[in-house]
C-alpha cells in the first residue's frame, strides 16, 4: 500500500479536528483505532463505537502498519516486548477476520 493509497482513507486537515490524522468522511481520529486496540478491543467493538468508520477503512490501516513494519528494519527499542505482545492480542482477538483476508 502506497502513501497514496491511504490517503484516501486518513486524511490530516487543519480545518478538521485541528489537523489531527482522521479516518476520510469521518471525524474519528486515526489515534482512537490504535487506543482501541492496545486497549484489548476487537475491530468489532470499535467499529460499534464508531459507525462512521467502514471496516475497509480499518483493514486497511492495519495493513498499511503491518507493509510499513515489514520494510523497515527494527531498531532496538524498551517498547518492543510491550508492542509485540499488543500485536500478538490483536491478531489472537481478530483471527478469524484476519483468515477470511488471506
Amino acid at each position: 500500500m502506497s502513501a497514496d493509497d491511504l490517503k484516501s482513507i486518513v486524511h490530516s486537515d487543519p480545518e478538521i479536528m485541528g489537523g489531527t490524522p482522521v479516518f476520510v468522511g469521518t471525524r474519528v481520529p486515526l489515534q482512537n483505532l490504535i487506543d482501541s486496540l492496545e486497549g484489548g478491543e476487537s475491530i468489532e467493538d470499535f467499529l460499534d463505537g464508531f459507525p462512521s468508520v467502514k471496516r475497509e477503512q480499518v483493514i486497511a490501516v492495519i495493513e498499511a502498519g503491518k507493509l510499513r513494519m515489514l520494510e523497515t528494519p527494527l531498531r532496538p527499542m524498551i517498547e518492543v516486548p510491550a508492542a509485540a505482545a499488543t500485536a500478538k492480542r490483536l491478531i489472537r482477538k481478530n483471527a478469524s477476520l484476519f483468515k477470511r483476508l488471506a
